[in-house]
């Protein structure tokens, strides 16, 4: 089984964690408690492939960003989390999405995945998916619009990410069959 490490990164108050948790445990966190850091694992089934995700969920408050650039290095995968009901938090995103290919060397071939969270409060909803088509287009990502009180489409945003390091990480065959030495050969 294939393990694959995902980084959770955004603004404060987004809504990283009560989208990770419900995810992981499939249960909604009702209170918000500023996350420091918190590490999970879960055994996922995608196309019929078993995969194992390591899940970091990290802090949105300013003080611990320079964290991030640790936490991009180690990172295979990231999930850009921005709320629906917030729209400087979509800047914050992009900011993000910027480190991301500068500290990966310019590579634009990272997997990630941007996720507008908070879909179901819609009277208070400042983001509106015009914005979200015109930047899905511009930055080339999938964006997906989540509720993790409702549990929508909060598996599709991994299920993605894992596909898509699937593709950007494939398997080494080479490593796995690695010749022995047979002895000293003399001619």
């Amino acid at each position: 089984m294939r393990q694959f490490n995902v980084v959770v990164l955004g603004a404060g108050g987004v809504g990283k964690s009560a989208l990770t948790v419900r995810f992981i445990r499939d249960v909604f966190v009702e209170t918000y408690d500023p996350t420091i850091e918190e590490e999970y694992r879960r055994t996922v089934s995608v196309d019929g492939q078993l995969s194992s995700l390591e899940v970091l969920d990290t802090a949105g408050a300013e003080h611990f960003t320079s964290l991030n650039e640790v936490y991009i290095k180690s990172g295979r995968g990231f999930v850009l989390v921005f709320s629906l009901t917030q729209e400087a938090s979509l800047r914050e995103v992009d900011n993000l999405r910027q480190q991301i290919y500068r500290i990966k060397g310019g590579d634009t071939n990272v997997p990630i995945v941007v996720v507008g969270t908070k879909l179901d409060l819609v009277n208070e909803r400042e983001v509106q998916r015009n914005t979200i088509q015109s930047l899905a287009s511009r930055w080339d990502l999938p964006f997906y619009e989540t509720s993790a009180k409702r549990n929508w489409h909060v598996n599709d945003v991994f299920e993605d990410l894992l596909r898509q390091m699937r593709l950007r990480y494939p398997t080494d065959p080479i490593r796995r069959t690695r010749r022995r030495s047979t002895g000293c050969l003399v001619m």
